[in-house]
């Protein structure tokens, strides 16, 4: 009876110390788990960029106001008869 018993509490904390020590353990899970949310948070992020890039896309495609826009912002296109002042800030 008493070599059964230490079979078994052999075993036990054998299991134990795979659950708690080993591969595929409780902390490894864990880590997993945070790198996981880490991961969607980027995700999120990526398909907020994306979403803003396609609404531009379409911008463009759907006509010129879009991409005149675009290139007096960016590129500071001026038009043939405009005037372009510059303001500057004072120094003080």
């Amino acid at each position: 009876m008493k070599w059964v018993s230490a079979v078994l509490l052999c075993l036990l904390v054998m299991l134990q110390y795979r659950l708690w020590f080993g591969k595929n353990s409780i902390p490894d899970y864990l880590s997993m788990q945070k790198e996981v949310e880490i991961q969607s948070i980027q995700n999120a992020n990526l398909k907020q960029r994306n979403s803003l890039l396609i609404a531009d896309i379409e911008d463009l495609k759907i006509g010129l106001d879009a991409a005149e826009e675009r290139a007096r912002n960016d590129l500071g296109l001026i038009k043939q008869g405009e005037t372009f002042y510059r303001i500057l800030p004072s120094e003080n």
